[in-house]
């Protein structure tokens, strides 16, 4: 492609404002333009190949570059470009519901689309508040989430977000709004058994529902696995025991799958196949079209929708493009696609394989913690394994494994000292290979630079 094209286009590039981008340095920093995907794998302007470790963001599940999808979306397009889904219906709209309450757990068949993750769990909470209000209990409208949580990016998904960083210099509610401590194993204390730890966070649920007074507390929200947060993977029986206690109390329990669901862990919803509960309420997202069209969407238990039904009330609540045909034609061949492919088999079969070959990454004398289930996996770099102090490097080592993981072909998702990895579901043992040597190359290169440096303190003891 031609030079001085490529260079406009990074020139254009400084008039956007991109996610997480750090304001002081914004226009100063040339981002890898990527112009091509395939399977795995994206390639910049120059033709260098590189493994998307973390598919895109969580969500292309079935990889890049698929010719079926795109086709799906253009005879749609072709066919009938958009309704209001204020007044009209449209045929993929109405399909991908009815497949999507066969897919769900439990009585959980009512499906509103909306435009992505934070949306769809927006909608959730917003329904809550409704739901109470309409069936005579208004103030029982409090939220109980948990610290390193994350739910999205609106005032009210940003509020019950438990990641203080990205709490900085915005406003967010906190009248309504309480949490409580996250479930990594691994930060557990030395003297604690994992079963002692989940006791412990469980206590810590049910004694903050009393606090509040249960006839205060709404809802309970929670990843079946922590995503955003460092990819944590909570204790045997945890979301269970949570689950026990919100129907011990009357208070409803939303399952944040917009991670999980449409096969990251083999299934294409979790919270019943893996962790044994039904939840009241489930949101989803990214997945649900490989992140080839934007689409989200909220699935509510028919007990939920039979009370509100009591009521003559309009859902004063909507999104321009919910259930946009396009969206939900992409969503409807991408779901047609994993059923037809054994997509969900395969991230069975392929998980283990992942995840033994990434536990090597243990004896680097930096990484602290692997921890992963399905195809998602996070990295947690230490200062040291004794303590597990992770401050020294916080702001640096994430960024630095990321710089030379990108000289070698490998896209990693840094979050701060924890490398994120959830590649397309239809990776295979030789590109899991080539991952892992990859990301073991860059850990170690940022490692030595740290020692360098003088930044390797002594509680290291070598």
């Amino acid at each position: 492609m031609d030079n001085d094209y490529i260079k406009s286009i990074h020139l254009k590039d400084k008039l956007l404002l991109h996610p997480y981008e750090n304001l002081k340095d914004r226009g100063t920093y040339d981002r890898h333009l990527m112009l091509n995907a395939d399977g795995i794998y994206l390639y910049d302007e120059n033709g260098k190949k590189y493994i998307d470790g973390p598919g895109g963001m969580w969500c292309n599940n079935i990889g890049h570059g698929n010719k079926e999808i795109a086709e799906a979306v253009k005879k749609q397009m072709e066919k009938m470009d958009y309704a209001s889904p204020f007044s009209e219906s449209t045929e993929p709209a109405a399909e991908l519901a009815s497949v999507i309450a066969d897919l769900t757990p439990g009585d959980l068949n009512t499906v509103f689309f909306t435009t992505d993750g934070s949306t769809a769990n927006d909608s959730a909470l917003r329904f809550v508040m409704l739901y109470n209000n309409i069936i005579g209990r208004p103030n029982k409208k409090h939220i109980i989430t948990r610290d390193k949580a994350y739910h999205g990016s609106t005032y009210l998904t940003g509020s019950i977000t438990g990641k203080d960083r990205e709490k900085n210099f915005f406003d967010f509610e906190k009248n309504f709004i309480h949490h409580i401590g996250n479930p990594d194993p691994y930060r557990r204390s030395s003297e604690q058994s994992e079963e002692e730890f989940c006791k412990e966070k469980v206590s810590e649920f049910e004694n903050k529902i009393i606090e509040l007074g249960p006839d205060n507390v709404a809802a309970f929200i929670a990843e079946p696995i922590m995503a955003s947060g460092g990819c944590i993977v909570p204790p045997e029986n945890y979301l269970k025991e949570f689950w026990k206690i919100c129907k011990k109390y009357d208070i409803l329990f939303i399952a944040d799958e917009v991670v999980t669901a449409f096969g990251r862990l083999g299934h294409f919803f979790s919270s019943e196949k893996i962790f044994g509960i039904t939840p009241d309420i489930i949101t989803t997202a990214k997945g649900i079209t490989s992140g080839y069209m934007p689409l989200g969407a909220l699935i509510i238990s028919d007990r939920l929708m039979e009370q509100v039904r009591k009521e003559s009330t309009l859902l004063f609540h909507g999104f321009t493009y919910s259930g946009h045909p396009a969206c939900c034609a992409a969503a409807l061949k991408n779901i047609e696609i994993m059923k037809r492919d054994k997509i969900l088999d395969h991230v069975k079969s392929i998980s283990p394989y992942f995840m033994d070959k990434l536990k090597n990454l243990n004896d680097i004398p930096i990484v602290g913690d692997v921890r992963g289930m399905g195809l998602m996996a996070g990295i947690e770099c230490v200062i040291d394994k004794e303590s597990k102090d992770p401050l020294t490097l916080d702001k640096a080592i994430g960024s630095r494994i990321d710089q030379e993981s990108l000289k070698l072909g490998l896209i990693i998702r840094p979050l701060y000292h924890i490398c994120v990895l959830s590649p397309a579901l239809i990776i295979n043992k030789n590109q899991i290979d080539d991952l892992v040597q990859k990301l073991q190359l860059s850990i170690n290169k940022a490692m030595n630079q740290i020692k360098d440096e003088g930044l390797w303190v002594k509680s290291n003891n070598e």
